[in-house]
């Protein structure tokens, strides 16, 4: 399962996977206690695949954050809790991402990305590549071989439309102020019925 079907759920504890869509918003199961939940389209929802982290130089997305701490946990939970004091979730931080900005990332920032990570770790969720970029890469390379195969065709294309269409000759069409009821058109201008 990759992070586009994962959320985090304003007011609601945890994470939790989209199931199927309703009506009026969408059904979700917790990854807690596997409860599921009807959510409306007014609730605030985050899909984990579009949050970031600010760094100094840029926006990281969550998925690298959760691969680096992977590379430090060895792919276990980690070594904090997220219910930590504020200096060690800090210190914990800076020793994953030594560039994040301290200004706009709060402790309860923290605390989420450390209690989201676990979460996906209990539930089995511990592949964080991009798939995106992948399929991105396998797609230009098919559009670049059926780019060649089909230039390659297109001498031969274009030789058979040649010979296959004919020359067609422009239809006269009737002007707007011609009836088609077989009758002559009267001229528009009276001064010329008058003779």
């Amino acid at each position: 399962m990759t992070l586009d079907k994962i959320l985090s759920i304003g007011g609601k504890p945890g994470l939790y996977k989209l199931v199927t869509q309703t009506r009026g918003g969408f059904v979700a199961e917790s990854l807690l206690d596997k409860k599921r939940i009807t959510v409306s389209m007014r609730s605030n929802v985050s899909v984990l695949s579009e949050i970031a982290i600010y760094t100094l130089e840029e926006e990281l997305p969550l998925r690298e954050v959760f691969r680096k701490v992977q590379e430090k946990e060895d792919g276990g939970k980690t070594s904090i809790g997220h219910k930590d004091d504020k200096l060690k979730l800090e210190e914990y931080f800076f020793e994953i991402l030594p560039n994040y900005d301290e200004d706009r990332v709060y402790a309860s920032d923290i605390k989420k990305v450390i209690q989201w990570y676990n979460i996906l770790h209990d539930n089995g969720i511990t592949d964080f590549s991009d798939k995106k970029a992948k399929d991105a890469e396998g797609e230009s390379t098919d559009e670049e071989s059926s780019e060649k195969k089909s230039s390659e065709k297109k001498p031969q294309e274009n030789k058979l439309q040649e010979k296959k269409s004919p020359e067609r000759k422009p239809v006269a069409k009737r002007s707007s102020h011609q009836k088609s009821s077989g009758k002559k058109a009267t001229p528009k201008n009276p001064a010329a019925r008058k003779k």
